[in-house]
């Protein structure tokens, strides 16, 4: 009874559980958190120092006692006990001004489509230790389709690609389900790590992660632009070891970024070519849907459109696609529930 009580008054809750960025929807309220996915952790006292955007402030910067660490590697947890921290400071912050003091809500998490059971299981329980009551899981495809309002029940092709950090998620979604997929662990991140390997290897300057995504989201791009642009990039000099400043232009960063969205396109047309032809019908009229942070890489659409010979769109918010996905479930849970994936608590 005490245990049912706690749950009504909990507020359910959606989370985007991403490399990246985690974002949370709370039922009714809409999305109130959207920070990255970083957690500071003082290895004296076991204690969080910091969660999100503050301890992203400290990366590089810490003293030894303090370490700043991404617990999702390309879309799956790689440090359980600071998963579960980090999703425990969320649930108790979206419940810090109501009258639940220990909450216990229903939590939706949206996981890339190529986990493992184990992988799948380890969201789960970090979820329920963090304090869920119930823990609903859907794949990120699916929740970036009915995020962006795409009719999934119909007897009709929906091509999405989802990119986000840590993974790019191709899917082909008809009558609810996902019929043709390819999850890629190549997505933002690497476009990141390749714009440091250029900077080392073509001007001898090492840069940090923060700057590198910096220069990625100020003058990256996927094709030329109407007016050519640059910017300083700041770091350590290779042969000096000292601070040095040189100026890139989008030109450069395109040529580093090149690779990586060479693959990205391989995999997508890969997946159209295994689709069944009815449903690439459907496609080569509806065209392709893009959702995730990675969408917003300018001029990508155009490339995509350009390479793939269909129409590409970008939907309003791409970067909150996945999380308001978990809000459609939230919505309508019982109405939903044959779109999740089946629970491993439940065996």
């Amino acid at each position: 009874m005490f245990a049912s009580l706690r749950g009504r008054l909990s507020r359910d809750i959606g989370i985007d559980l991403g490399t990246a960025n985690t974002l949370v929807f709370v039922k009714d309220k809409g999305i109130i958190i959207n920070e990255p996915s970083v957690v500071a952790v003082n290895t004296r006292s076991d204690q969080i120092v910091a969660v999100g955007l503050d301890a992203q402030k400290m990366l590089g910067k810490t003293p030894a006692h303090i370490v700043v660490t991404k617990p999702l590697v390309d879309g799956v947890i790689s440090d359980f006990e600071v998963t579960e921290k980090m999703l425990k400071y969320f649930i108790d912050r979206v419940h810090r001004e109501s009258f639940a003091l220990a909450p216990r809500p229903r939590v939706v998490i949206g996981i890339p489509l190529d986990v493992t059971e184990v992988e799948r299981k380890a969201v789960e329980d970090a979820a329920l230790s963090a304090g869920a009551r119930e823990v609903l899981l859907v794949e990120e495809p699916m929740a970036a389709a009915l995020g962006a309002r795409l009719p999934v029940r119909e007897a009709s092709g929906n091509l999405l690609v989802d990119i986000g950090g840590g993974t790019t998620e191709v899917a082909v979604i008809s009558l609810g389900g996902v019929v043709m997929s390819k999850s890629m662990r190549v997505a933002g991140d690497e476009l990141t790590e390749a714009i440091i390997h250029y900077a080392r290897e073509h001007t001898n300057l090492l840069i940090g992660e923060r700057t590198a995504e910096e220069v990625k989201m100020k003058i990256g791009s996927a094709m030329p632009l109407p007016k050519p642009l640059e910017m300083k990039m700041r770091g350590r000099d290779l042969m000096t070891g000292l601070p040095r400043e040189v100026t890139v232009t989008d030109a450069e960063i395109r040529e580093a970024l090149g690779k990586i969205l060479k693959m990205m396109i391989e995999n997508i047309r890969n997946t159209i070519e295994n689709t069944p032809p009815e449903l690439v019908a459907d496609i080569y009229e509806r065209g392709l849907i893009m959702t995730g942070g990675g969408a917003l890489l300018k001029n990508l659409d155009k490339l995509f459109s350009h390479e793939l010979a269909i129409a590409v769109q970008v939907i309003d918010d791409p970067l909150t696609a996945v999380v308001r996905g978990t809000g459609v479930v939230l919505e309508n849970v019982d109405g939903t529930r044959d779109l999740l994936l089946p629970s491993s608590q439940a065996k």
